[in-house]
């Protein structure tokens, strides 16, 4: 038992030191990740494809569950649907990244006021110099009504 509190303690300090020694370039590389996710937000309320395919891998997938099975779009038809110029009532933020060398996943939360909250989930992977998504798993609830105070 008091092994596998010391192995425990252990793991949570080497973890919370290497959290805290990420280098300099830490900074940097969220604020690129963040890019990529804005170009995706901005991309989609503001009815802009080209930052959508700047954001997205060529082979990027969507995913999500719809009557209870598994639902697959292609990147290429999901930016398809979004017109130059047509602006929709989407308001985005990034909620959170995490990232380690080429790899990244993000959270994001897109709201369309008197429809629905949709919560994005990303992966994303940095080559050639630039972060892509290459996947992106979504659900959604349905945006909160306003009570009558009658």
């Amino acid at each position: 038992m008091k092994l596998s509190k010391l192995l425990l303690l252990s793991y949570f300090f080497i973890g919370t030191f290497t959290i805290n020694a990420q280098s300099e370039n830490s900074q940097s590389e969220i604020q690129l990740i963040t890019e990529t996710l804005m170009d995706y937000i901005d991309g989609t309320a503001n009815g802009e494809p080209d930052k959508l395919r700047r954001a997205f891998h060529p082979d990027f997938n969507l995913y999500t569950i719809s009557n209870d099975s598994l639902w697959i779009r292609s990147g290429k038809e999901y930016v398809s649907n979004v017109k130059e110029g047509k602006k929709s009532n989407r308001i985005g933020r990034i909620i959170s990244i995490d990232f380690e060398k080429d790899a990244a996943m993000a959270k994001a939360e897109i709201v369309i006021p008197n429809w629905r909250i949709f919560t994005d989930y990303f992966l994303l992977l940095k080559y050639e110099g630039s972060w892509k998504i290459v996947q992106k798993s979504y659900t959604y609830r349905p945006f909160p009504k306003k009570e009558d105070k009658n």
